[in-house]
């Protein structure tokens, strides 16, 4: 391949080199990831590009990410993209919807600056982008949030007047086997910061003493897997779950919607799992947190969920709204662990080592000081040592 496989910073990233690598093209760029290689050349059609994405991407490590539509749009500060060119990824935007026509998969392309070439021929020319442009990109987004503040705000009223089971009392809950009355709930959703979050916990002691019971959402399961902890119950559409997690013991429930939609039975049922329905409206993260709620736990603590209007803008889903009203709902119990990683950071430093190896040293000088049998023992090994016939005798 020529070109380099960067994943050491920006500054290792020349601008003017030539990237070529094998191309891996999805519209969805979750889809993408689950076969994306290091060194290929990401190909996505993915317009404001979420913290999430970014996330999977940088850990797939492509050599590159071509995206049809903006990464940024300008709607509002979205931190995909800076997360991609922090990592050294270069990043060439609006490459334009017959990208993903032009390019497929297995094709070998090659990035020049802002132009896409395959087969020794130019297929599309885009905007190749820097730290720099991202954030001139975000300032102007930023005098336009307050627009969509007042979408928002809209969207929730109108949700509101039409879906008002999450409000209600009379939710038709899956018959479970474990009863959560008393209990403490940790819901696991796979959005930002939600790996560090979930890291900290489980470093803590608190999944040892208090031994909550643990929900995962959809590929929130797999997370939990990969920091050793195995959920009670896996929630949602379940089309970002691994069969492992699947089939890790939890119990299953699979979010249905009013209009009687079950995607997730059609994943599950030729598989011969064994799972629950849950009929309403809203995302599955609202229903996870809805469940814990009406079962009687005694606090909810949610990782990875979505706090803030550039969480809920990130998520990309009108029907976010539903989230705000959940919240509301289950505010007095809800604790957020949502960038508690960022607030403690615990890390050791070199003078603190340092005084914790004299402060061993000491100890050890003073038990020696101290200690005949030490010193005489020291003594008989010195002689072993040297080659005297004697032990001096101490005065």
């Amino acid at each position: 391949m020529t070109g380099i496989f960067r994943r050491r910073g920006v500054d290792s990233v020349d601008p003017a080199a030539p990237i070529t690598g094998p191309v891996r093209s999805d519209r969805r760029t979750k889809d993408l990831v689950t076969r994306l290689e290091p060194g290929d050349v990401a190909v996505i059609d993915h317009l404001d590009i979420d913290t999430v994405a970014a996330e999977s991407l940088v850990a797939a490590q492509p050599a590159a990410v071509l995206n049809a539509a903006e990464s940024s749009s300008g709607r509002y500060p979205n931190e995909g993209p800076l997360l991609l060119l922090r990592a050294g990824i270069p990043l060439v935007d609006a490459l334009g919807d017959a990208l993903m026509e032009r390019v497929a998969e297995g094709d070998t392309a090659t990035v020049e600056g802002d132009t896409v070439i395959v087969d020794g021929r130019e297929v599309a020319v885009g905007v190749r982008q820097d730290e720099d442009s991202i954030l001139r990109i975000h300032e102007r987004s930023r005098a336009t949030l307050g627009a969509e503040l007042n979408r928002f705000v809209e969207n929730t009223v109108e949700y509101l007047e039409h879906n008002t089971d999450l409000i209600d009392d009379d939710l038709e809950l899956p018959d479970l086997d474990a009863d959560w009355t008393g209990r403490q709930v940790l819901i696991v959703v796979r959005g930002a910061g939600y790996k560090e979050d979930l890291s900290l916990l489980r470093r803590t002691a608190y999944l040892r003493e208090m031994k909550p019971v643990v929900i995962a959402v959809d590929g929130g399961a797999d997370a939990l897997l990969d920091e050793g902890v195995t959920p009670d119950v896996i929630i949602g559409d379940m089309d970002s779950v691994s069969e492992k997690a699947l089939r890790c013991g939890a119990e299953l429930i699979v979010h249905a919607y009013r209009d009687g939609r079950a995607p997730g039975s059609e994943r599950l049922d030729p598989m011969g799992l064994e799972h629950h329905l849950f009929l309403a409206s809203g995302t599955s993260e609202d229903i996870a947190m809805l469940l814990a709620y009406e079962k009687g736990a005694d606090l909810i603590v949610a990782v990875g969920t979505h706090t803030s209007m550039v969480d809920f803008l990130d998520k990309g889903r009108a029907g976010m709204a539903s989230t705000m009203v959940t919240r509301i709902k289950v505010g007095p119990i809800l604790v957020d662990a949502k960038g508690v990683s960022r607030l403690y950071q615990g890390r050791v430093r070199k003078r603190d080592l340092l005084l914790l190896v004299l402060a061993a040293l000491f100890a050890m000088a003073v038990v020696i000081a101290i200690s005949e049998p030490i010193r005489l023992l020291i003594r008989a090994n010195w002689v072993l040592l040297t080659g005297l016939t004697t032990i001096p005798v101490p005065t």
